[in-house]
């Protein structure tokens, strides 16, 4: 079962009073396979073929953020919320609330934004899945928001003119929400900064992936500006340091791909800002087939050579090597 090669196997005789609980909000840097599968890119191949083999509704060929930081916490990655009535043994390692495409607001997608995941965990608590107390004990909470938000506003606007205002009104709401899911009691709260946008594949195409969008880089530098001054005040708020702890994306993503005047230089990642999967021919994208099942994508000879797995996300070599650049960062959670 794919549950078995992702989540691990329940161990005879383990016990969930005081096990380290993880729940994670947001989009699909951090999605673990919320997405349906009768629609989602994430549950077609080629995706999963590092890991586990297989697709598992990750948007990679194989792990993804939240599974690197579960590795670091020496916990499982917890069940995404869609699956927790198939697999309810798997509860107690916390559960995975984000889906792929969301922001803080209504995106592109038509799926449940920040605000109605959080709904869903207030839901559980409601119901005493998950009490305060044990909340209080033993939780960590990862929240994810990567830039839908962005997509969906230049997708709408042609103007730069309203941008720092909607900046701002997305780290507003993201700041709700953050007090909102401290409210449940959890001890500590990791939330990501903005990759550099202008480094995407789906943005860098227009150079033949040689160089990044320096309007788009500033678009993500502002965004974590504003953030990490927030959480600044909202530590100060708490009168604790680290309660919410930044992650540093942008960094994280520049040192992998080793970025210098918004071009990469690291030659451990060959294919540099190319994408190991993409459409052929202007058509498709990584994963689609035409009605007879002709593939209307290619894939790189070695995955490991390529930080992109396709347009927006992250290899599984890709995200390893942006973890060994987070974990500086990641004992203030523990």
């Amino acid at each position: 079962m794919i549950s078995e090669l992702v989540y691990g196997v329940q161990k005879p005789g383990e016990k969930s009073v005081d096990r380290l609980k993880l729940f994670i909000f947001g989009d699909s840097y951090a999605d673990t396979g919320n997405l349906p599968s009768s629609t989602s890119c994430s549950w077609k191949q080629p995706y999963g073929i590092t890991f586990p083999g297989k697709t598992s509704g990750r948007f990679s060929d194989g792990r993804v953020l939240t599974d690197y930081i579960t590795s670091f916490l020496g916990i499982r990655s917890p069940v995404p919320y869609e699956w927790k009535k198939l697999e309810e043994k798997w509860i107690e390692n916390g559960m995975n609330f984000a889906h792929g495409g969301t922001g803080v607001f209504n995106t592109l997608v038509d799926q449940p934004n920040m605000t109605a995941q959080i709904n869903y965990f207030q839901q559980l608590v409601q119901e005493n899945v998950y009490t305060r107390n044990n909340l209080n004990s033993s939780s960590i909470v990862l929240v994810s928001l990567s830039g839908n938000d962005y997509g969906t506003y230049f997708a709408k606007n042609s103007s730069l003119k309203g941008l720092e205002a909607f900046t701002k009104s997305v780290i507003d709401q993201l700041v709700l929400n953050l007090k909102r899911i401290k409210g449940f009691g959890v001890q500590k709260v990791a939330v990501t900064g903005i990759g550099p946008l202008g480094c995407l594949p789906s943005i860098t195409a227009s150079t033949s992936y040689q160089n990044c969008s320096e309007a788009g880089n500033n678009v993500a530098q502002f965004h974590n500006q504003l953030l990490q001054q927030n959480l600044q005040r909202l530590n100060n708020e708490t009168g604790a340091s680290s309660v919410f702890v930044f992650l540093d994306l942008y960094s994280a993503f520049s040192s992998a791909l080793k970025l210098k005047q918004n071009h990469p230089e690291n030659l451990t990642f060959k294919n540099g800002l190319k994408p190991c999967c993409l459409g052929v021919n202007g058509e498709g994208s990584c994963g689609n087939v035409d009605k007879s099942g002709t593939k209307k994508y290619v894939v790189c000879e070695n995955p490991k050579e390529s930080f992109f797995w396709d347009s927006i996300h992250p290899s599984d070599q890709g995200w390893r090597a942006v973890y060994s650049a987070l974990k500086r960062s990641l004992p203030s959670l523990v």
